[in-house]
């Protein structure tokens, strides 16, 4: 064996692998977007197995309340941007592969640019927005898409739009869930979320990946494994063998009006500014900076609250519910004058 496969003998002693099959692992590109608790693991392990190019897509910054499920950081981390840790703590785990970081929020205008240049793409996002964008891009650019989603204590994967053997493309995400109310379903931060279950869901990405790269293996294609962390229990249920979804083009992302921390400090000063609270009933009992309570799961029974004059700052834990719900106000109010407060009471707090 090469000195070069000998971090691999173990797993090239695997049945069926070989040294040829360690190429295909070396010779693969594979992109991760979302750089937090799925794309981690994800991409520690695919690191470690020596896929050749990783790209790790991410724009958020790393923050102390996360890092109980994002195992790649460390509290001296927090407020650093998540791609440039991510990728330095992966380069030497791994010397010998390549990585990409892409510092920026995947759009509608970026997402064929940037998925075309690699093989299969891993979905480890925490957005519904983002995640219709990446599995409508990979239809429409015929990649394969690992799905992998959490909360709570249940955990979903899922490999989306796998060339069949007659041509015809396995099921996509839309297949399943053709369309999503994302401010009708809580997230971790309102939810919570077991952080082993992101190590669990992250690694069984990982290995998704790495069965379809090397050939091996049989594929969560056409199918979605779901696991119950409490219980262990798992079941697989059985899409189809084909999509029966048509795809023609990409929905236009929305961009989110924000707001900074330090324009609205002075803004409240000066009185320019409406508050809106969209977190939780128990989180506003724990702390709040004032202003009007609309929960995000209420907030279509009160869309005409943002029809009037004014300058509205709607504010959540990270800016990340905020933001889906200025996009839920836009959609509908395309001229109302609201903003997400950027980073959320974690960046008013620092």
């Amino acid at each position: 064996m090469s000195a070069d496969f000998t971090r691999y003998s173990c797993q090239i002693a695997l049945p069926g692998f070989s040294e040829s099959t360690q190429k295909l692992l070396q010779q693969s590109k594979v992109l991760i977007v979302g750089a937090g608790g799925l794309g981690c693991p994800a991409a520690q392990y695919m690191a470690a197995a020596g896929v050749g190019t990783l790209g790790i897509a991410d724009f958020d910054t790393i923050s102390i309340s996360n890092l109980h499920r994002q195992v790649l950081y460390t509290p001296a981390d927090a407020g650093l941007k998540k791609v440039a840790i991510a990728c330095e703590r992966l380069h030497k785990q791994n010397p010998d592969i390549k990585l990409v970081p892409y510092d920026i929020k995947i759009t509608s205008d970026n997402v064929i640019d940037i998925l075309q240049q690699y093989d299969l793409v891993l979905d480890g996002t925490d957005n519904f927005e983002t995640r219709y964008l990446l599995n409508d891009a990979a239809v429409l650019l015929g990649k394969p898409l690992v799905y992998g989603a959490i909360y709570q204590f249940e955990g979903q994967v899922a490999v989306w739009n796998v060339r069949n053997t007659d041509g015809a493309f396995s099921p996509n995400y839309r297949d399943l869930f053709p369309e999503v109310d994302a401010t009708q379903i809580p997230n971790c931060a309102e939810g919570g979320v077991i952080p082993t279950l992101a190590g669990i869901i992250g690694c069984m990405q990982a290995n998704e990946a790495i069965k379809y790269i090397t050939q091996t293996g049989e594929l969560l294609s056409g199918k979605i494994l779901i696991l119950d962390a409490q219980t262990l229990q798992s079941r697989i249920i059985k899409i189809g063998s084909v999509t029966k979804i048509k795809i023609s083009r990409l929905k236009e992302t929305i961009n989110t009006p924000t707001i900074s921390v330090a324009e609205l400090k002075k803004g409240i000063k000066e009185n320019l500014f409406e508050l809106i609270d969209v977190r939780t009933e128990r989180e506003r009992d724990e702390f709040d900076i004032g202003g009007t309570y609309i929960p995000l799961i209420e907030l279509e029974d009160h869309l005409d609250y943002f029809s009037g004059n004014g300058t509205k700052v709607l504010y959540c834990a990270t800016g990340k519910r905020s933001a889906d719900a200025v996009k839920v106000i836009k959609q509908t109010y395309p001229d109302a004058n609201v903003f997400s407060l950027d980073g959320g009471l974690i960046a008013w707090d620092q």
